[in-house]
């Protein structure tokens, strides 16, 4: 076994036997739920079903990430972890933008990302893929865009300001950076870029580009 999935075991926490939380609407920009059916030799098939708090963290009463079965709760945990069940393990990640990994893997190596609820917000920006995928397309690739942007924009000012620092400067000279935002783009770019990173977030894609905002 790997020295990440056993670090990953080791933060899970027997649960406390609660049942299931319903899903509000309030819980939108706090708490995503996503959903598995697995059966289990020995009990048939049951529902499992992990309840993400990226808000949350150990000193919280609520754990980032809680796993129940048939409604109550089995486990609880730090991200990120790795949940054992039936037939493998359920991977949770999380970034600063929101969920960023979901995924049952089987024993054998394969995966399969579990289903969100669709009121969360991961099952909300779905069907709107599904209603409209042209649109869904475009804001996807827009987002895209935005976060080339603001990381081009980033790399040039932290180059700029580096070579600044006179060692640095003694050596290989400066270099002023040909970007020059004004004062409502210093506010507004970022604000974008976080928008962008929650929307590719929300559809599991570009995780690079997320990493690279974070």
């Amino acid at each position: 076994m790997k020295l990440t999935r056993r670090l990953q075991l080791a933060r899970v926490r027997p649960g406390d036997g609660s049942p299931l939380p319903e899903y509000r609407g309030w819980h939108l920009f706090s708490r995503s739920l996503f959903g598995l059916v697995l059966t289990d030799r020995a009990t048939g098939s049951h529902l499992f079903e992990v309840d993400v708090r990226p808000n949350a963290d150990s000193t919280t009463r609520k754990r980032p990430a809680t796993l129940y079965r048939d409604g109550v709760q089995i486990y609880r945990a730090n991200v990120p972890v790795a949940f054992p069940v039936p037939g493998g393990v359920i991977e949770v990640a999380t970034s600063p933008y929101g969920v960023k990994r979901i995924h049952y893997v089987r024993d054998d190596g394969t995966e399969q990302r579990l289903r969100p609820h669709p009121r969360s917000p991961e099952g909300l920006r779905a069907r709107f893929d599904r209603r409209f995928p042209r649109t869904s397309g475009l804001v996807g690739a827009m987002a895209v865009v935005v976060l080339l942007v603001g990381l081009a924009v980033s790399l040039s000012l932290a180059v700029e300001a580096i070579t600044r620092i006179p060692p640095v400067a003694e050596h290989i000279g400066t270099f002023t950076s040909p970007i020059s935002l004004p004062g409502w783009a210093k506010i507004a770019l970022p604000a974008a870029g976080a928008v962008a990173g929650v929307e590719r977030s929300l559809t599991f894609r570009s995780q690079w580009l997320t990493r690279l905002g974070a």
